[in-house]
This record gives C-alpha cells, sequence and structure tokens, in this order.
C-alpha cells in the first residue's frame, strides 16, 4: 500500500487590515509631532535663555529658581549653556533686562542711561553683556558698576551712562552693534521672591538717549 502524500501549500501573507494601518501610521505621526514639539520647545528655552517662574520689575526680569536645587530641566539646561553660576535662593536675585523702559530692544549702537535706585540690597551691581552672556570686551576694562563705587545725587538716585563713546560720568562702555543686555545682581536682598510683579518705582529706569 503506497503512502498517500498531501501537496503543500506554501502559506499565502495575510495583508494587515487598512484599518489596523490606518491607527499605526496615526500613532506614528502622533509620536513624531509630540516628539519635535518637544525638542523644539527645548531648543527654543535654551537657545533664547527662556526659564519659568519670572519675577519682574520694570523692564527687569529675575528668575529666582535658577539657583534652586529642585530647578526644572529647562532652567538647568539654559544655565549650563551659559556656563553662568547661578546664585542661590538665600545669596540674591539676578535681574536682566533686554530691551529700555519704552519697550524697544537694547542695541549697543544707541546709547542709555540706567537712572533712579536699585531694589534694597546690602551690595548690588550692574553690568553689561551679550545675550549669551559674556562680559562686553572693551579698551577701557570696564564691566560694570557696584553700589560700593557708584557717585549718588541728592535725591539718592545714581545715574549711568551706557554707550559705545566716552560719557561723563558713570560710563558703562559696550562695543559693536547689535542687541546686548543689562544685568543687575542683588545680594542679600529682602525682595520677594514669590511675588510676579515688583512695583517698578523701586528699579532703575533705562532711558534711551541717543540711536544714530
Amino acid at each position: 500500500m503506497s503512502d498517500f502524500v498531501l501537496p503543500y501549500a506554501a502559506p499565502r501573507a495575510v495583508a494587515p487590515p487598512r484599518r489596523r494601518r490606518s491607527a499605526l501610521g496615526g500613532f506614528l505621526a502622533v509620536l513624531a509631532i509630540g516628539l519635535g514639539g518637544g525638542l523644539g520647545a527645548t531648543y527654543y528655552s535654551v537657545s533664547r535663555n527662556v526659564v519659568f517662574g519670572a519675577v519682574e520689575a520694570g523692564p527687569w526680569t529675575a528668575w529666582p529658581r535658577t539657583g534652586a536645587l529642585d530647578a526644572d530641566p529647562y532652567t538647568r539646561a539654559s544655565v549650563a549653556r551659559n556656563g553662568e553660576t547661578p546664585l542661590g535662593l538665600g545669596e540674591g536675585l539676578v535681574f536682566t533686562a533686554r530691551r529700555d523702559s519704552a519697550g524697544r530692544p537694547l542695541l549697543a549702537q544707541c546709547a542709555y542711561r540706567v537712572v533712579g535706585r536699585a531694589p534694597q540690597a546690602r551690595y548690588w551691581t550692574i553690568t553689561a553683556q551679550t545675550p549669551n552672556g559674556q562680559l562686553i570686551a572693551n579698551p577701557a576694562g570696564r564691566y560694570g558698576f557696584t553700589s560700593a563705587e557708584i557717585v549718588r545725587g541728592q535725591n539718592g538716585q545714581f545715574a549711568i551712562e551706557v554707550a559705545r563713546e566716552a560719557r561723563p560720568g558713570a560710563w558703562l562702555p559696550v562695543t559693536g552693534s547689535g542687541r546686548f543686555d543689562l544685568v543687575m545682581r542683588l545680594y542679600d536682598t529682602p525682595v520677594s521672591v514669590t511675588s510676579r510683579v515688583i512695583d517698578p518705582a523701586t528699579a532703575p529706569r533705562i532711558e534711551q538717549v541717543g540711536c544714530p
């Protein structure tokens, strides 16, 4: 009796249903959009030095959480990119101005006057720096002023002249052209970090006094 062998037929590939393909494609699209959006937000925050929890005083803005142990990842990345050591919450506050009191961007080719009183602090400094956080090199070798050396008028206010050309009084040189920042550091200050807006009258004004 001969053995009977059934003919072998290779299994046929079964195409996935269109609905399954569509669902998979939609999931991948959403994943790509989410990933791209997250990376985009991270790049924007780090490259523009955008951190959260700002405290404002006129044209000046401070981010108290930059020196906190529980600072958010965007803040940590921004600080690491600049290479600057932030002040701890118990040490003081760092205020940055990227615009004058009229809301115009600070430009090195223009001249400004920083006038008024600094918020209450045991010691403070005002410096000029690039948007990347670097001090602005200049032939005069002057990078800022401190509360110990600034001269005040009879009304208790001070004035700092920020310009490329030499000015009488407290002259803070800038060079080149394009945008720059003014940075005010307050050491041992009672200014509350829980307030989101501080009375502008307690912070120096930044007035544009000339621009070609």
